[in-house]
């Protein structure tokens, strides 16, 4: 079963996000917070969707919903943070999150998904392709805060 997050939600969600990171950057201080979760669940834009498996969260998957200004009213997604706990991988869990998201987002009339994944996950890159996704089309950057400058 696939459904938005809950505040009840926090321990299983911070142990797939510490997966998540462990391997490409293990000092990153993971902090999930309940009523984080709630004003995500309150927002008409940000959708938090975990996958939850004979009473056990074992993926999870954040989207929001941004709008666009080149196609009338159509907003694009943003999806990140797509996780599924390493157990659990392999079980078809991960195309089943993603074909939920990708039905979710054609029933918003979105333009297009895009994605962000670290550099070094080479494995979900290779899921991502199977899913659809390209990496050919476009290019990302990312800095964060602590490369911001404060002047």
């Amino acid at each position: 079963m696939i459904r938005e997050a809950e505040a009840k939600d926090v321990s299983a969600l911070s142990n797939l996000y510490h997966q998540l990171v462990r391997s490409v950057a293990p000092d990153t201080m993971i902090d999930v917070r309940e009523d984080r979760i709630e004003q995500i669940r309150n927002d008409p834009r940000n959708f938090l969707f975990v996958l939850e498996m004979k009473d056990r969260i074992c993926g999870s998957a954040f989207l929001t919903l941004c709008l666009d200004p080149l196609y009338r009213y159509q907003p694009y997604a943003l999806l990140e943070n797509f996780v599924i706990g390493q157990l659990q991988q392999g079980k078809g869990y991960g195309t089943m999150l993603a074909r939920y998201v990708e039905h979710f987002c054609l029933q918003a009339d979105c333009s297009k998904i895009m994605l962000l994944s670290n550099s070094k996950r080479s494995e979900a890159h290779t899921f991502f392709e199977k899913q659809g996704f390209s990496s050919e089309l476009k290019k990302g950057f990312v800095k964060y805060r602590s490369q911001l400058r404060h002047e």
